[in-house]
Order: structure tokens, then sequence, then C-alpha cells
């Protein structure tokens, strides 16, 4: 249960805890007469630039993570779609029947297991998925019918398709200059707020607060989502990967 809280709201119990020290790192700059900048409008609009421009980052990366969470459940179908249509074939040697399902679940597994291990060779996968086309490529030779063979063929290119988008995105991060810009201005902003002076303490000290914790959290969530397919390292921002995990378990006691 704590786990699960945890991983609900690391996020926020981590900006919270910086966000506190900072406040405290403040309250000693007040406190010595460290501050020293004083009211002026380009504060309001640095800050409003800042969070401005970390919005477009999160933007982007919130576009890869939406695609991201439709692709274990398309896979699944397609997979369980693959392995059904085995059972269908419309020939007499039940052998390639076993072939193509053999072959389904080599692909499931391999999958599965790429998850598992958070990094995605595309070698297992391949091999699987070529194993599958001469299956299919033989019921064609056989003379079983073309629309059967097609639609089979086409399942296999979707598998492809998905893998490949996988790659990117596992191993593909984010514009590394544009993160680093970003941290650079958050660094900046909460240094200049540290020893930014307001007419009531209080009423700057909550400003200062709420500015952060925005920007912080904002940050670590682009970070998280940069790899939504992270599994078993405690991250708030990961996509569902369960159906996939069930399905094996299905294809495994038939």
């Amino acid at each position: 249960m704590i786990m699960k809280i945890m991983n609900k709201f690391g996020i926020i119990l981590k900006a919270a805890g910086i966000v506190v020290i900072l406040l405290i790192v403040k309250y000693l700059i007040h406190r010595y007469n460290g501050e020293i900048i004083v009211s002026n409008p380009v504060i309001t609009a640095i800050v409003a630039g800042v969070i401005f421009t970390i919005a477009i980052i999160f933007s982007g990366v919130l576009a890869d993570f939406k695609e991201s969470e439709k692709i274990p459940g398309e896979l699944a179908a397609i997979i369980k779609s693959l392995y059904n249509d085995a059972n269908m074939v419309p020939t007499k040697d039940e052998k390639k029947r076993d072939d193509i399902r053999t072959h389904v679940k080599a692909l499931l597994h391999a999958i599965v297991s790429n998850l598992k291990s958070n990094s995605w060779p595309l070698q297992e996968i391949n091999t699987a998925v070529n194993q599958i086309a001469d299956d299919v490529a033989g019921l064609a030779r056989e003379g079983v019918p073309g629309p059967f063979c097609v639609k089979m063929r086409n399942d296999l290119a979707s598998v492809d398709k998905l893998s490949y988008r996988i790659k990117i995105i596992m191993e593909t991060s984010f514009i590394p200059a544009a993160y680093n810009i970003a941290i650079l201005a958050m660094l900046f902003v909460v240094v200049i707020l540290l020893c930014y002076k307001t007419e009531h303490y209080h009423d700057g000290l909550i400003f200062f607060g709420s500015v952060s914790f925005v920007l912080i959290s904002l940050l670590m969530l682009i970070k998280d989502m940069d790899n939504p397919f992270e599994y078993g390292k405690k991250t708030s921002a990961d996509v569902d990967l369960s159906v996939l995990f069930d399905l094996e378990k299905e294809l495994e006691n038939r």
C-alpha cells in the first residue's frame, strides 16, 4: 500500500521535499538580509517566460506519452488475433497450426522479456516475426485463401511498426539541449526568487514556494515521462504493461 502511494505521488513528494529545503534557505537569506532584489515587473515576466518554456517542453513529451499508452493494448490485440487466426487456419496439417501458435507465443515472450529488462533489442522480436512470416508463406504455398494470409501479414506489419516505435521512444531522449536549458532557466528563477524582496514577507514566501514547486515538479515529470516503458524502477509516469503480461499467462494456459 505504501509503495503504491509512493509510486503515485512520488514526484509530488520529492518536489515538496526540495521546496521545503528551499524555503528554509529562503528564511535564512531573509534573516540575514540577503534579499537584495527589489520588486520589479521584469521578475514576473521572467517567471512567466520560464513556466511557458517548460510547458512547451512538457506538451511535447506528453504527446509521446499519450501515444505510448495505446501501444501495449494494440500489441496485445494483434498478438491475440494472430493466435486465434492460427486456430482457424483452413489446413489439414495440424502441425502447421501448432507451429504458428508456438511462434506467436515466442513473439509475445520476446516482447514481455524486453519490456521487463528495460531494453529493446530487435533481434529476438525480428526472429519471432520472421518465423511467423515463414509460416504464413507456407500456408500461401499450400493454397490457403489469400485474404486469410494477407490479414496475418498485415498483423505482422503492425507488430513491426509498433516494435520500432517502442525502440525509438525507449532509446531516444527528449532534446537534451532543451531539457538542459529548462533546468538552467528553473535554477535562474529559483535563485532570483531566493533573493527577491517583497513588501510582505509571508506573501513572498508563499509565492516562492508555489512557483518553485510547479517548476521542479514539472521538470521531474518531464524526466520521468521521457521513457514511459520503464518497468520495475518505481517511477510515477509509466504506461500500464499488465495487459501484455496477462495475455502471456493466458496463452500459456491454453
